[in-house]
């Protein structure tokens, strides 16, 4: 089959056995990550701030920033879409002065990426699917910084539920699976979902 056809049957598929009712504006970010995960639980878990997939869109458009938490998640993010919108998505884990910066100060790496990431210019939308420590000098900042949006879907057993929580309620914009599950092709399949809804991406 082509892979087109093998997407858009997986799709009627999860339309089919979709047991949760969901708005049409968050449907098919939604179903992108159960498509993903096979996991139909991401129904019910995924919270969505009022507003928050138009406004990442309309900031997709104007030509946001993407940056990733790990360079798994960036790999999973359509370049072809990303080409189509004149984007750029990047992981600043592996930068060598990131590398330095930790270890002088014993942080984590996701933890200086996440500086790193609020130092640039412009609107940015911050993608976490794996470390939540990524999160943590963003949720520390008051007030936070505008035009910023994130998707939090870190994985795992510390910090993750708690982080998670931070963010729901910190106020800023953004796209959470509450609970332990997530990860990075979960976030990769959030920006996707995105990048696919805007007009002629996928044409």
């Amino acid at each position: 089959m082509d892979p087109m056809e093998i997407e858009k049957r997986s799709m009627e598929i999860i339309e089919a056995e979709l047991r949760v009712p969901l708005p049409e504006e968050i449907k098919p970010v939604v179903k992108r990550v159960i498509h993903a995960t096979a996991d139909f639980s991401f129904a019910e878990t995924l919270r969505f701030s009022p507003g928050v997939v138009g406004l990442m869109r309309n900031m997709l458009c104007r030509g946001a920033a993407i940056v990733t938490d790990t360079n798994m998640a960036l790999a999973g993010i359509s370049k072809p879409a990303l080409k189509k919108l004149g984007l750029e998505a990047r992981c600043f884990m592996a930068d060598a002065d990131v590398a330095e910066e930790a270890k002088r100060r014993g942080q984590t790496r996701a933890s200086v990426s996440m500086e790193k990431a609020l130092a640039l210019p412009g609107a940015r939308i911050l993608v976490c699917g794996n470390a939540p420590t990524f999160l943590f000098p963003l949720l520390d900042m008051c007030p936070a910084p505008e035009n910023i949006a994130v998707i939090g879907v870190p994985v795992g057993f510390v910090n993750v539920t708690e982080a998670k929580e931070r963010l729901w309620k910190s106020g800023i914009p953004c796209i959470a699976a509450m609970g332990r599950r997530g990860g990075s092709n979960v976030a990769a399949a959030i920006v996707n979902a995105l990048l696919y809804g805007i007009p002629g991406v996928r044409s």
